[in-house]
């Protein structure tokens, strides 16, 4: 930046200005100008004090008029003595301006992205944020840059910290996935294959989620009325739901939503998913062997 703003300096030649010939009878000038105004102000007044028949008002406002006036031709005729050099003083200031501009470009806009943040109160400390396909629990927050430590895949901690320039905020969406602080409503998907015993898998899927966020619905519920209060919206339902997506045409997603607590909800919908597949690889085994106790038995009658 330094050596721009150099560089710069020694093209334009801001200070050439000061060495040139014009400088000294301008300077002379001036100084005869502001000299024959003040002393004719000072004249001016002194005959306004001379006058009796001047009343009081009359006479301060014609001091004020006159002192005006002074300053006024004083800076109008410097102006006119100095217009050279101020116009080159001017196309310097500009170029100085455009060069610290482009030099500072990065810090200005990790400036602005942090008053950005502030102002939004789009996430804190603590926080779990997804932003530029960066996903991490904030840990720092500073005027230049913002600091996360990473979650990997399968949500957990990597161990590694990820500072993050606050100009990203000015271009990319942030995602705050414990905005509703306490509580969130967590939806995950889970794939099954259409069958006579899809309807099953729904009930199943439904009753393990019902067990295992059971301890957390009522609370849940609680804190969403209070955020639906606080911000004006509808209130949400806390009660664990499944909604069927169709992939394909014997293919098909549930997507179930349950509250959890903000920092739970991985753990949570592992529970659910490990209790679920249990659950369905005990029932459908169930099954088979009801299925073969019946063939043997048939053959047994025959």
């Amino acid at each position: 930046m330094i050596v721009v703003i150099g560089q710069m300096f020694d093209q334009l030649k801001v200070v050439e200005w000061f060495r040139s010939d014009a400088v000294l009878p301008n300077l002379i000038a001036s100084i005869i100008v502001i000299l024959t105004v003040f002393a004719s102000r000072a004249f001016a007044q002194r005959w306004m004090r001379s006058r009796e028949w001047l009343t009081e008002e009359l006479r301060l406002g014609w001091r004020v008029r006159v002192n005006n006036i002074a300053v006024l031709v004083v800076l109008l005729t410097l102006i006119g003595i100095w217009s050279a050099q101020l116009q080159t003083l001017a196309l310097s200031a500009i170029a100085i301006a455009a060069a610290l501009v482009v030099a500072t470009k990065e810090l200005l806009l990790c400036i602005s992205g942090s008053f950005l943040r502030t102002i939004s109160r789009a996430f804190g400390v603590g926080d779990r944020i997804e932003v530029s396909g960066l996903r991490g629990e904030v840990i720092n927050l500073g005027f230049l840059t913002t600091t996360i430590l990473e979650i990997g895949p399968g949500n957990q901690r990597s161990g590694r910290a990820i500072v993050i320039p606050n100009s990203v905020f000015m271009s990319q969406s942030v995602v705050n996935e414990t905005y509703t602080e306490d509580y969130v409503l967590h939806l995950f998907t889970i794939p099954v294959v259409v069958d006579q015993d899809w309807m099953m898998r729904e009930e199943l899927l439904l009753e393990c989620a019902y067990e295992v966020c059971e301890p957390h619905i009522e609370a849940a519920r609680e804190h969403m009325n209070k955020l639906a209060i606080k911000h004006n919206l509808l209130v949400a339902q806390t009660e664990p739901r499944v909604m069927i997506h169709m992939k394909e045409a014997d293919k098909a997603l549930f997507a179930i939503r349950v509250p959890t607590p903000a920092r739970e909800k991985n753990y949570l919908e592992q529970l659910i998913v490990r209790r679920y597949l249990t659950a369905l690889v005990t029932r459908t085994s169930g099954k088979d062997e009801v299925v073969t106790d019946v063939a043997a038995e048939e053959q047994v009658d025959s």
